[in-house]
């Protein structure tokens, strides 16, 4: 039977519908890959990158989706959110790609939403994430604030007694606005204080102040929301001016093993990641999705969060264009909520209606080889709760 009488157009009343039609053929189907391959911010995307061309490369051994192979458009957003909105304009309007997988920061996901909520596009988006946000247009794979801030702001109060906090991060939206959670819910749910609040462009180099004013106000806990290329500099000067595991309790939520591999394990042992995912996971499907990465892309490699969150992407679109027998954005759209996909890394996920995911919290602690020993995990799945009641 021919698959081409299958829907392909836009849906009307969006740019893409005048006329145009998706770029699917009989044979193959267009997608779009949107991270920033150089800049700042290729020390974290590169793996996204890495992750979502595994999975499509499986998905078309296995025979690719309703009988097309998925053929792949890359653009840079070269850690640029101007560049980030353009490339995105030319995926969905010039190229007609079915679906984009991209972005990495907050900042670069605000600028690109608007052009795929006019028309009628469909991001799968990788990164942990503030929250407060839910588009038709957009599934996030990876965690928001309540399933990743909250739980681990729990976690050290209650295991290290922590109750002065130092809140550190990146200039922009997601920091700045996950700090802003974090901040209430230490004044307010943990009842301790935040003794400082910073904030460093992205690529900043410099942190010898803030040292020096970490060491005067003796925090309990260094709260870092740090991201890209600063991060080496961070970590690296903290460990010059004294700092240690040995003395000083830290908690990121923006350090993963790709991370990790620009700044050293040896300058951050001891330290704390809350995540959903790490490498060193013991199941029989991060075991799969661990060799199959490292075959196609080395030994040496590794897979942090927001990789194997990139890497669930193609896996839930195929799944949902599947039930959907459909490529057309409002039917996939229709299609996702409730898909439960049990051969994730992480375990299991299943799509929330407000087009997040249920996942479990975890917190790793840093080793020298640049690996996580997970010391903690939600017993249960958490629902994903994007517009939290007193964090808005």
């Amino acid at each position: 039977m021919a698959l081409a009488a299958l829907p392909m157009l836009a849906a009307p009343g969006f740019g893409r519908a005048q006329g145009a039609k998706l770029a699917v053929t009989d044979k193959e189907v267009v997608v779009g890959q949107l991270h920033s391959a150089t800049g700042t911010m290729a020390i974290s995307e590169t793996g996204s990158i890495q992750a979502e061309r595994l999975a499509i490369d499986q998905i078309n051994a296995a025979g690719g989706i309703l009988g097309r192979q998925i053929r792949v458009i890359q653009e840079d957003g070269a850690s640029d959110w101007p560049t980030f909105a353009e490339k995105a304009r030319k995926l969905l309007v010039s190229d007609r790609v079915a679906t984009v997988f991209g972005c990495w920061t907050s900042a670069s996901r605000k600028a690109v939403l608007p052009i795929f909520e006019k028309e009628n596009g469909l991001l799968y988006y990788p990164t942990f994430y503030e929250g407060l946000e839910q588009s038709k247009n957009v599934f996030y794979t990876g965690q928001e604030a309540t399933q990743q801030i909250l739980s681990g702001l729990d976690w050290v109060n209650r295991e290290k007694k922590a109750k002065t906090f130092y809140l550190i991060g990146s200039d922009y939206i997601w920091p700045r606005t996950s700090n802003k959670i974090a901040r209430k819910h230490i004044e307010n749910v943990l009842k301790g204080q935040v003794v400082g609040e910073e904030y460093y462009p992205l690529g900043h180099t410099q942190f010898g102040s803030l040292l020096n004013k970490i060491k005067l106000r003796k925090p309990d806990v260094i709260y870092a929301i740090v991201v890209g290329g600063s991060n080496v500099s961070f970590y690296k000067q903290l460990k010059a001016a004294g700092f240690s595991s040995a003395n000083t309790t830290l908690l990121t939520i923006s350090v993963t093993e790709d991370e990790l591999l620009g700044i050293g394990g040896e300058n951050v042992e001891g330290y704390y990641s809350c995540m959903k995912y790490f490498q060193s996971l013991d199941n029989p499907n991060n075991k799969a999705f661990v060799d199959a990465f490292k075959a196609k892309y080395g030994p040496n490699s590794v897979i942090g969060d927001v990789t194997q969150a990139a890497y669930l992407g193609p896996w839930l679109w195929k799944m949902a264009v599947e039930k959907a027998g459909s490529f057309e954005v409002n039917d996939v759209v229709a299609a996702s909520p409730n898909l439960e996909f049990d051969k994730a890394p992480e375990g299991y996920v299943k799509i929330h209606p407000n087009h997040h995911l249920w996942s479990r919290t975890r917190v790793g602690r840093m080793r020298g080889d640049g690996q996580f020993d997970v010391v903690w995990e939600t017993p249960d799945l958490i629902e994903p709760n994007p517009f939290p009641e007193g964090y808005q």
